[in-house]
């Protein structure tokens, strides 16, 4: 690692610092993860501008219930919204952000009426980040799965979404049986890139 990745690495670990703990479910492992991750700064950089911009998003619009995470300039989103309007602004703006290779949109809209109805398969915002932090710490703990190159996302439907890279198509089975392991995940999504 050059002298120029080590700084700019520092310093996107106090940007990820500064920013408002539980936008993003952001735990502070995260931090230690950008700084060795097996990618450019430049890279980790395009993410993390994409990052604090639908955060910045998201306080401009006030307290609503979405949660990003970000790997190459993909760009997952979770949530769940019971107002129609805030719900397409959201999508809009998010939509109309720069860099973006990829959006990975799983933020849905149910009145709420709807979410009364289906009240049994809804799981609450402390759940959801609690199932979050249990996936992410069950891929610390599987040997052969650089978690440091994956992110976890998921939603008040249980699913888990797994976004990022795997070094081989055996470390992304591995990944993707660690978080299906998680009590309370009901189902896996996998957006991991098989690429060494």
């Amino acid at each position: 690692m050059t002298r120029r990745d080590f700084a700019a690495r520092a310093m996107l670990a106090g940007l990820v610092l500064a920013l408002p703990f539980g936008l993003s479910g952001c735990p502070a492992k995260r931090v230690i993860d950008y700084a060795i991750e097996a990618r450019s700064a430049d890279d980790i950089g395009k993410d993390n501008e994409i990052f604090v911009e639908v955060n910045e998003i998201m306080l401009d619009m006030g307290n609503i219930e979405a949660s990003t995470e970000i790997y190459e300039q993909r760009l997952l989103i979770t949530g769940l919204f019971d107002d129609a309007e805030t719900y397409d602004v959201f999508r809009r703006r998010v939509q109309q952000v720069q860099g973006v290779r990829e959006l990975l949109w799983h933020a849905v809209y149910m009145s709420k009426s709807e979410q009364l109805e289906h009240s049994e398969t809804i799981i609450g915002w402390a759940e959801i980040t609690a199932l979050d932090t249990k996936a992410e710490y069950s891929l610390l703990q599987t040997k052969g799965v650089a978690d440091v190159n994956m992110r976890v996302g998921v939603d008040a439907f249980g699913t888990g979404y797994v976004l990022g890279r795997a070094r081989s198509a055996g470390e992304r089975d591995q990944a993707l049986a660690a978080v299906r392991k998680v009590e309370g995940i009901r189902e896996v999504v996998d957006y991991l890139e098989v690429r060494p």
